[in-house]
């Protein structure tokens, strides 16, 4: 499996007049520009998934439709409580365990710090690893069997402006 890990966009600050909740949080212009532009660069590096798997919290909700979008899979699209601000990563994982047929290609857009710890927990077994995942952050980790605990390797990590540079 190639599962590609993506950090939500740019979102309004916490306390904003207007978002009465964290989850009510949305992608600022800034945020919904520079998100077109890396979904342009995923294209250009012609990413495909099976299914992009998001938090269902907005700004998170808009990073993946803006990428579902550009890369006409809307129809693949769906959303987890699991990746969720302060989600579940065991069940998150229980849940990709169980999808028949199993995805090749996924994508989850969730937050900090779960898909860092995420990403740990994949590549080294625990959660204690440092990464500091960007916002609008992509990465890439080759998964033989899908499990809580190490079985990833880590194929590439790319900053927003990294990706930028792509288009």
């Amino acid at each position: 499996m190639m599962l590609y890990l993506m950090r939500h966009g740019l979102a309004v600050e916490a306390g904003t007049p207007g978002f009465k909740t964290d989850a009510d949080r949305a992608l600022t212009h800034k945020g919904r520009r520079q998100l077109r532009k890396i979904a342009k660069a995923m294209k250009k590096m012609e990413l495909e998934f099976d299914l992009i798997l998001s938090s269902p919290f907005a700004r998170a909700r808009q990073t993946a439709e803006i990428v579902a979008g550009a890369l006409k899979l809307k129809k693949k699209l769906k959303f987890s409580n699991a990746l969720a601000v302060d989600g579940d990563l065991e069940l998150l994982l229980r849940q990709l365990e169980r999808m028949k047929p199993a995805p090749k290609h996924l994508l989850l857009v969730g937050h900090e710090p779960s898909l860092s710890h995420l990403m740990s927990i994949l590549l080294t077994g625990n959660s204690r690893m440092k990464i500091d995942f960007k916002k609008s952050g992509l990465c890439k980790l080759e998964v033989d069997q899908l499990r809580f605990g190490a079985c990833a390797t880590l194929a590439w990590m790319l900053t927003p402006g990294q990706i930028k540079l792509m288009t």
